[in-house]
């Protein structure tokens, strides 16, 4: 760092991470030992669609005497001009990147590689997921020296907050002239959470000099975890084992996995049924196997009002939310559930005859409607509110028998059979119609739209016929991700001639 100029800092965290105290800490510190410390701030958006930027400059208070006056400190960090940046997670330290923040001849990035992901990337109606190993490898290269472990981890072990983690990093990688001994000093003379706060350091201290590592998910591969006790189960594994090819059996073991956890053994072995008519196809191969396979399995685990019933009264969520809020022993904790059941869900859930006469019933149907006109907050905490989603979770087993599920069954044998009759025509081409399945997805009106879309897309393959190109489809398939509404797959039907009758191909 140069003599002459103040060390410069940018702190990029969201809401809740203590970035406020990182930069507080950071200020202390310098103040503690001899600097002159300046701190300012730019809040970002609420929630995930950006984070606050923290800046800090500190300069020497001797040379700042020498020199026969006060530095003029900067208020807002300049591309090109950043000396540490501390961002709390990987998407922010590629923000960072992106701002120009980062420089291979001046910045050193510290960064937590957990995610948290950006609203964007959520409401994506396809994997709207921004690639962790790009934003790895351009960090990696922007930055003079990049510094990168999960943090999140790392503080949730050591029962303190990422804040403290990144400040122990920071004093790891030993780029600011200050002693680890100083570094804890300061965090003592805050005087809240010292004990954890001292350990979270201590962690993140002991892993900025450890050698990086890759953090991307690694790929899924096929581990025994034991011999099932329900021999269902086994037989389901040793028929996966003995009719489908090896390079194929993870994905299929991951599919009937689902399916028994959603309904029964019974259930994952129609997947299988299934899926061994895929194998028989003319023209199906390997691709299309593990393709069909895969968005098979999701299909068939459709969300419904019974499955998130579920869902919200299994223990395992009752211990993640309560080790999410660190409830302590002496603590009650109270889950708030916002229910909104639409006319036709509740119609999808009852069985199929009856729903459907109340779809089309005259006075029992607006009843209903008002009465869910404004929705419900059931407290899953406590026994009543409990047992009314345990009760309904209990609709599992006559699931069969529900109009919703007579729905999506037909548009599984429906897509299925196009499946087949494009294998026949391409291989390539009945690939891309198995991952159309990435459209129908959630519940509600998520649901409703994303099937719009997706019988869109259909309609537009049966007409097209042979002549349609797998690059098509694929093109078409990325607009109607691109948009829920609908208007960027119509735009691309009317560019591609495709949005009105077609001749049937010869």
């Amino acid at each position: 760092m140069n003599a002459q100029q103040p060390i410069k800092i940018a702190i990029l965290a969201m809401g809740g991470e203590g970035g406020g105290v990182l930069a507080d800490w950071i200020v202390d510190l310098g103040e503690a030992n001899g600097y002159i410390a300046q701190t300012t701030s730019v809040p970002g958006v609420a929630q995930r669609t950006g984070a606050t930027i923290y800046y800090v400059e500190m300069f020497p208070r001797e040379q700042a005497e020498r020199d026969g006056g006060h530095p003029i400190l900067a208020l807002m960090p300049l591309p090109g001009d950043v000396d540490v940046v501390l961002a709390s997670e990987l998407m922010e330290a590629g923000r960072a990147v992106q701002r120009g923040l980062v420089t291979p001849d001046r910045t050193t990035l510290v960064a937590s590689t957990h995610r948290v992901y950006s609203i964007a990337e959520k409401i994506a109606m396809g994997d709207g997921r921004a690639d962790s190993n790009n934003l790895l490898a351009h960090a990696q290269s922007a930055a003079r020296r990049f510094v990168r472990f999960d943090m999140a981890q790392v503080a949730e072990a050591n029962g303190s907050v990422i804040s403290a983690v990144l400040f122990g990093a920071l004093a790891g990688t030993g780029v600011l002239p200050f002693s680890r001994a100083q570094f804890e000093s300061t965090i003592e003379r805050g005087g809240v959470g010292v004990k954890a706060s001292l350990r979270a350091f201590g962690a993140g201290f002991a892993q900025a000099d450890a050698p990086a590592r890759d953090e991307a998910t690694p790929t899924a591969a096929l581990r025994p975890a034991g011999t099932p006790h329900d021999p269902q189960v086994r037989a389901l594994l040793a028929r996966i084992a003995k009719d489908f090819p090896l390079a194929a059996q993870p994905v299929l073991v991951e599919g009937a996995r689902r399916l028994v956890d959603y309904q029964d053994p019974a259930y994952a072995s129609l997947y299988l049924d299934r899926l061994q008519r895929v194998q028989q196809w003319p023209g199906g191969d390997q691709q299309l196997l593990v393709e069909t396979a895969r968005h098979l399995a999701l299909w068939m685990a459709y969300e419904d009002t019974v499955r998130v019933a579920e869902l919200k009264t299994r223990a395992s969520r009752f211990e993640r939310v309560g080790s999410e809020v660190r409830v302590q022993d002496d603590q009650v904790l109270d889950i708030n559930e916002f229910m909104h059941p639409r006319l036709q869900e509740i119609c999808d859930t009852l069985p199929a005859g009856l729903g459907r006469w109340l779809a089309r019933s005259g006075w029992p149907r607006r009843v209903v409607e008002r009465a869910t006109r404004k929705g419900k907050v059931v407290r899953t905490s406590s026994l009543g509110g409990f047992l009314l989603l345990y009760t309904l979770s209990g609709l599992k087993r006559w699931r069969r028998g529900s109009l919703r599920y007579q729905a999506e069954n037909a548009r599984i044998e429906d897509w299925l059979q196009r499946i087949a009759a494009a294998a026949a025509i391409n291989p390539q081409l009945a690939v891309e119609v198995a991952q159309c399945q990435r459209l129908v997805k959630g519940y509600g009106d998520t649901h409703e739209r994303g099937t719009r879309n997706y019988e869109t897309l259909m309609d537009a393959v049966r007409r097209a016929g042979a002549r349609l190109a797998p690059a098509t489809l694929r093109e078409l398939r990325d607009a109607a991700l691109a948009d829920e509404a609908g208007k960027q797959l119509g735009a691309a039907l009317e560019r591609l001639s495709l949005g009105g009758p077609l001749k049937e191909a010869a």
